[in-house]
């Protein structure tokens, strides 16, 4: 069985300025490409959303496919013998940022634990946006790596692209 490998970045011109996120997405031979831009925002808050795009991207496919299945005809000979492999693939996700590397595999449990509090007591950062990062990890388990940003990682430096190109174009038209 293939695995699904997802690249993620995010950037901010200026931190808060405005900002974007990728994502580049590979099963096999497929291909799926994402970006977005948000005109106030933080590098942080970008490096999240590129991650949670793509695991929520993922999870509406899985959905949408179940359902379809659940609801396809009861006729053997029209019904599918299995489900998609993709749908049951386990997902590796690959980031350039140790904030959210170790924010998902280190730092996540011990937030909750102390009522989104940091070590330190000061409330957690972006607590929503973990909070939809921690639904997505604990639904479809997917594994976190961290990738060396601008080291010639084909993925990683599309999704730069990706990004830097999001920003001119949100920028030009502000």
């Amino acid at each position: 069985m293939s695995e699904i490998i997802v690249h993620t970045d995010g950037g901010c011109s200026g931190n808060p300025g405005p900002g974007a996120w990728a994502y580049v997405m590979r099963y096999g031979s497929r291909l799926r490409e994402a970006s977005g831009f948000e005109a106030d925002t933080t590098n942080n808050r970008m490096e999240l959303q590129a991650v949670i795009q793509a695991l929520g991207y993922l999870s509406g496919r899985r959905r949408q496919v179940a359902a379809r299945l659940a609801t396809a005809p009861q006729n053997e000979a029209k019904r599918p013998k299995t489900d998609p492999e993709w749908l049951s693939a386990p997902i590796s996700v690959f980031t350039d940022s140790t904030y959210v590397k170790n924010g998902i595999t280190l730092w996540l449990s011990g937030w909750k634990a102390r009522g989104w509090k940091t070590a330190d007591k000061k409330p957690v950062k972006n607590q929503e946006l973990w909070e939809m990062l921690d639904a997505l990890a604990r639904k479809l388990r997917p594994s976190f790596h961290w990738v060396e940003g601008h080291a010639g990682e084909p993925d990683n430096e599309r999704c730069d692209s990706l990004v830097r190109a999001e920003m001119d174009k949100g920028i030009a038209t502000r």
